[in-house]
């Protein structure tokens, strides 16, 4: 359709409304606003719009990457007015469908959505907003809400952009070249978006491993006992992945390859090793599932971010049974039947 090809070919320079002001939203949002960029934010949590928009106030990024600190026009959801041609998605993955239809009547007809977020989100955006106003991002940067107008940005990570057929479009390359600019110099865009996905899908059930324990993230990958379990975890779910037809993508010390089938316990412990040197220094020393956790004390979105791989695991004859077993734990820790404790993960091992 014309109208689908044009909004792939469009390219604006408008507002850009971030919905999702927390960890990752924010602190994106906060260094497009320092590069005089026009942002709007909105989020669900008063306080936190409230001090964005206070010019005394604003939002205040803190650690050791950057340090800006903005004000800019900041909103609840039902305050939002106007459309938008560029809107960066940075909600919960188990809020990502209630948001997209909070933000469809702002969506212009040949804007996109952008999803900052974990897990398969693209999908569901594509359902509800159509996949010609979707665009796919992976973000692996270290950042955590610590209170409403505060930041903290503990590390810098893989950013990646990319169309979710692979083509690259002339908004694509805008988008890519303004995270460049502003916030990554070392962003890519790739023709290969789903493999990175799907390959932060298999690190991120390391760190929901993480959220069960005491010690933090690298920390956890030094404990050279939990091999098999990492190798298990990570394992299922690039099984899965292959059987979708994608092909997994490594980034920060994370290699699918030493996970995928043959591969030897030393490339996996070769793997963990990287993994544990990329998190040592980052001041970003636990997982958002451990806040959520033992910080925040409220619900993960375990459910539908790695919850989502053993039923397509199921379609193609695949089990998860490592995965399903630490979901279950993870839930047991949010209903408060479980501690936190380093000894969860030897029995998630066991």
């Amino acid at each position: 359709m014309a109208g689908r090809d044009g909004a792939r070919e469009a390219v604006d320079h408008g507002p850009i409304l971030i919905w999702g002001a927390g960890a990752i939203g924010g602190t994106i949002g906060a260094h497009l606003v320092r590069a005089r960029h026009a942002v709007v934010f909105c989020d669900v949590v008063a306080d936190h719009v409230a001090a964005i928009g206070d010019p005394m106030r604003g939002l205040t990024i803190e650690g050791p990457v950057s340090r800006p600190r903005i004000s800019a026009p900041a909103v609840l959801p039902g305050q939002v007015k106007g459309t938008f041609r560029r809107i960066f998605l940075a909600v919960k993955t188990h809020d990502t469908e209630a948001a997209c239809r909070q933000l469809l009547p702002h969506l212009a007809e040949d804007g996109y959505v952008l999803s900052l977020q974990n897990g398969l989100c693209e999908r569901v955006i594509a359902e509800v907003c159509g996949a010609h106003r979707t665009l796919g991002a992976f973000v692996n940067f270290g950042a955590d809400w610590i209170e409403p107008g505060r930041i903290l940005y503990g590390n810098r990570g893989a950013v990646v952009v990319g169309e979710l057929d692979g083509a690259t479009t002339p908004r694509l390359a805008a988008l890519h070249k303004l995270l460049a600019e502003t916030f990554e110099p070392d962003a890519v865009l790739t023709p290969n978006i789903w493999g990175y996905l799907w390959g932060k899908l298999a690190y991120s059930s390391l760190l929901y491993a993480q959220g069960l324990a005491e010690k933090g993230i690298a920390d956890t990958l030094a404990r050279t006992e939990l091999l098999p379990l990492v190798r298990a975890l990570c394992g299922e779910v690039i099984a899965v992945a292959r059987a979708e037809g994608v092909t997994p993508l490594g980034f920060n010390g994370f290699d699918p390859d030493a996970f995928g089938p043959g591969a030897t316990e030393d490339a996996a412990r070769a793997s963990m090793a990287a993994m544990e040197a990329f998190n040592r220094p980052n001041a970003k020393t636990h997982s958002g599932v451990w806040r959520d956790l033992w910080v925040r004390h409220r619900a993960t979105p375990a459910d539908a971010q790695i919850g989502a791989v053993p039923p397509i695991g199921r379609a193609h004859g695949l089990a998860c049974p490592t995965l399903e077993r630490l979901i279950a734990m993870i839930h047991e820790c949010e209903r408060g039947e479980r501690p936190m404790a380093d000894a969860n993960l030897t029995e998630l091992m066991a």
